[in-house]
């Protein structure tokens, strides 16, 4: 890898100063070094197969390997880590990384290295030589390979004296061996056998078996390139055979808290069904924790089942330590009698969180408390209450910062998840495949009032399953979803003065004044979640259907009701209408590595709201915004679209467009496309990684029913001129378990203006504020921003 120092542009100086710095000082750090040092600014290997060249690279020895191509990493360990113009030798700052200084130790270790990655990989014979090249104070480190011959695999043979091992070998080695007679020779097939074998045979009950006892021995001494290789699985020392070993009694041991275990424990003198269950802290009922112990009585050993066990106790979320041993039974009987250490968490813990959103013209907080109790049955029954509140204010004009709350919102929420599925009417056995299923009771109630517009209140209750089917794939059911929705407007539509003839045109408003219930079913299927952290190549899918009102619309119709949603006539329950439509949805991503932490994601998401039967349009909370910092993120939320409408336009007068912000750009149908380049810039960063990104969001919200104002409704051979485009870049400060995102989305093509003046990105090039300054007159208070910034926790996705 090179680090290319030369730099040539024609824009104006003061623009480029802060680059050529860079440049200047990411190619300068040589001169820290003292005079018989070298700094190491290329290494190749030459002469090496191509299919091993890149794997090859990775036996270099970090400490000599070249920095990326603009030194970024280097430059900050330049500025923290120098004095006098020298390195220190002392208080090191771990910012950044130091740059390759060379050392010939190193470049040995690496040559001999290179040549036993190529001997592993059937190339016996062969050699690698180094050689360094050095000219003001850089150097230049080559290996060249002589890689010889490929040996090939000419005979395997067996030697295997455990009949019962060497049968259980056979019978299962179509499964998963990878050798073959007339393959190339390779010490990674070779390492894949034993440890396959290992598994076969701890599946099989051979509990003291281990991966020494396979061995191969490799003959190269033939000719034509050609090696022998001998399979051996060796019985254990002076004994005929394998010993087979079966479960007995399990002992299940809880410490008295999360400090451990005292020296002396006093087991439990009595066992139920073979188990023998032991809670020192008594918090803790037997049976929801002996359920998930997979190591039953009677049953034969299998790794599988101790595995199963470690998992799901983890996976109750309630231990923060689980281990599992084994005594030998004292007759001659065979028996290994597992004991299952388990040190609990801490039960109850509390949240405090809060976030300040705001843009140009707006500004708010919320703030949330979330109380936890992960055992409040005493059954690993996971229970979470929270409360939240926020308000939203408009800044400017001169007037202090929160003189202008014009939104304010409330919720209580209480989440019950049980470690179960809780079907009625049917006993539903352990999960042994995928993951902890769950059985989650949820009820919330929802407070919004936005001053001078609406007052509303929602009430949620819902009973959910989730649960794994494997590792990639997970469903999440709610057979039971009641919603109940009131509230109204502060303003009389029908007043002459509220100019009643613009807000008849948003049919948003009168669902805000609407009294009505949903009862209906949800569906959620995701396929590879848990990947989403990784770098590697694969495709997520998340996709979900809402349904509601066909059961109530049955029960109606049975009841001689009648249904013409189009007047006063809706079917009703509880003399309130319901509400009766579908809404599916769907993410659909593709990930793509590059190498290293470099990956490229390409995402659609696509949704869309249809109401019949008994409803004419969907419940207010179920229309799709776009904007936002997982969305199109050059827009604020609730800021674009839908389609073609324009606010100025729509809404000429100024105090329409302050009461409805936030309302009348919401639509029925939303898609969206992302496109992101992600790439490591430092390794260390106050102690983390700090990643960037490049991005380019394309998306919109439409209306698809009647009764909408005509500039939002989609137009398939319109779709060009409906679509906003913005792109960007942002940091992602990766801490392990967090990642902290910043983004600035810069738009490019802005839907709300006539075709042919859409693309907005001329207008900030060139006579920004004269464009500016236009757009206030029609649309004030409102201000255009090019630029959205945008601060979140965790991925855009």
């Amino acid at each position: 890898m090179k680090a290319y120092c030369n730099y040539k542009s024609n824009v104006r100086f003061p623009a480029i100063l802060p680059f050529i710095i860079l440049f200047v000082t990411a190619c300068s750090s040589t001169k820290y070094i003292s005079d018989e040092q070298a700094i190491v600014k290329r290494v190749r290997i030459d002469s090496v197969d191509k299919a091993f060249e890149e794997e090859a690279l990775n036996y270099i020895q970090k400490d000599i390997r070249p920095t990326s191509t603009i030194g970024i990493n280097v430059l900050i360990y330049n500025i923290f880590n120098t004095k006098n113009g020298k390195y220190k030798t002392s208080n090191i700052k771990p910012l950044g990384t130091p740059p390759p200084i060379l050392d010939s130790t190193l470049v040995e270790i690496s040559r001999t290295q290179i040549e036993k990655f190529l001997a592993s990989k059937g190339y016996f014979k062969a050699k690698v030589k180094s050689s360094i090249e050095i000219k003001n104070k850089r150097a230049k480190v080559l290996f060249k390979a002589d890689q010889g011959p490929s040996f090939s695999i000419s005979k395997i043979s067996y030697d295997i004296p455990d009949s019962l091992i060497k049968r259980y070998y056979f019978e299962n080695k179509a499964l998963f061996s990878h050798l073959k007679e007339g393959m190339r020779y390779d010490d990674d097939s070779l390492a894949y056998e034993r440890n396959h074998i290992y598994f076969v045979m701890k599946q099989n009950g051979y509990y003291d078996f281990a991966r020494p006892y396979v061995k191969f021995s490799v003959d190269s001494g033939l000719n034509a390139s050609k090696a022998n290789v001998t399979l051996v699985i060796d019985n254990p020392q002076d004994k005929p055979s394998h010993v087979k070993y079966s479960i007995g009694e399990a002992n299940v041991i809880i410490a008295p808290d999360a400090d451990g275990f005292p020296d002396s424990i006093l087991r439990n003198d009595k066992a139920l069904r073979g188990t023998r269950y032991t809670d020192l802290s008594r918090k803790f009922k037997r049976g929801p924790i002996v359920r998930y112990n997979f190591l039953r009585d009677s049953t034969t050993y299998d790794i599988r089942n101790e595995n199963l066990t470690y998992d799901r106790m983890y996976e109750l979320n309630v231990f923060k330590n689980v281990k599992i041993d084994y005594d030998k039974a004292k007759d001659s009987s065979n028996k290994v009698l597992p004991v299952i250490y388990l040190i609990p968490q801490k039960i109850m813990s509390n949240r405090v969180e809060g976030e300040v959103p705001f843009n140009a013209g707006t500004v708010g907080f919320t703030l949330s408390n979330t109380y936890t109790n992960n055992n409040l049955l005493r059954g690993a029954e996971r229970f979470d209450f929270q409360v939240k509140g926020g308000l939203q204010s408009r800044i400017g004009n001169g007037s202090s910062l929160f003189s202008d709350i014009y939104q304010r919102d409330l919720s209580l929420s209480a989440n019950l998840s049980v470690p179960r599925l809780m079907v009625p009417f049917i006993s539903a056995r352990p999960g042994r495949r995928g993951g902890m299923p769950h059985t989650i009771f949820s009820t919330s109630y929802v407070y919004s009032l936005q001053r001078a517009v609406f007052e509303r209140h929602v009430f949620l209750s819902s009973v959910t399953y989730e649960f794994t089917e494997s590792k990639s794939k997970f469903h999440s059911l709610t057979p039971l979803n009641f919603e109940y929705r009131f509230g109204g407007l502060l303003f009389d539509v029908n007043d002459p003065n509220n100019s009643s003839d613009i807000l008849q045109n948003f049919y948003n408003l009168s669902l805000l004044d609407r009294r009505d219930l949903t009862f209906g079913i949800k569906y959620t299927f995701s396929l590879n979640a848990e990947k989403l952290l990784s770098t590697g190549d694969f495709v997520y899918f998340r996709g979900g259907m809402d349904m509601a009102g066909n059961m109530l619309q049955l029960f109606t119709k049975l009841s001689g009701n009648k249904h013409n949603p189009d007047s006063a006539d809706y079917g009703k329950v509880l003399g309130l209408p319901f509400n009766q439509y579908m809404r599916p949805e769907a993410d659909v991503r593709w990930y793509k590595s590059l190498g290293g932490d470099r990956q490229l994601v390409a995402r659609i998401n696509a949704g869309v709201g249809y109401a019949y039967g008994n409803s004419t349009s969907m419940p207010f909370e179920k229309l799709f915004f776009a904007g936002g910092s997982s969305g199109v993120r050059a827009w604020q939320a609730r800021t674009l679209g839908p389609a073609n409408y324009n606010r100025g336009d729509e809404l000429p007068v100024e105090d329409l467009r302050k009461a409805l912000y936030g309302l009348d750009q919401l639509g029925e149908m939303h898609i969206e496309a992302n496109l992101e380049y992600r790439y490591k810039l430092l390794n260390n960063f106050f102690g983390a990684k700090l990643k960037g990104a490049f991005f380019l969001d394309a998306g919109n919200v439409w209306n698809v029913t009647a009764n909408r104002v005509k500039s939002t409704y989609f137009d398939f051979s319109k779709l060009g001129n409906q679509i906003g485009i913005g792109t960007g870049a942002g940091f992602r400060y990766d801490v392990q378990y967090f990642v902290f995102r910043f983004d600035v989305g810069l738009k490019l093509k802005d839907p709300q203006f006539p075709v042919g003046e859409q693309w907005v990105i001329g207008k900030f090039l060139n006579g920004a504020k004269d464009f500016k300054d236009q757009y206030f007159i029609s649309h004030s208070p409102e201000r255009y921003r090019f630029l959205q910034y945008n601060f979140g926790i965790g991925m855009p996705f």
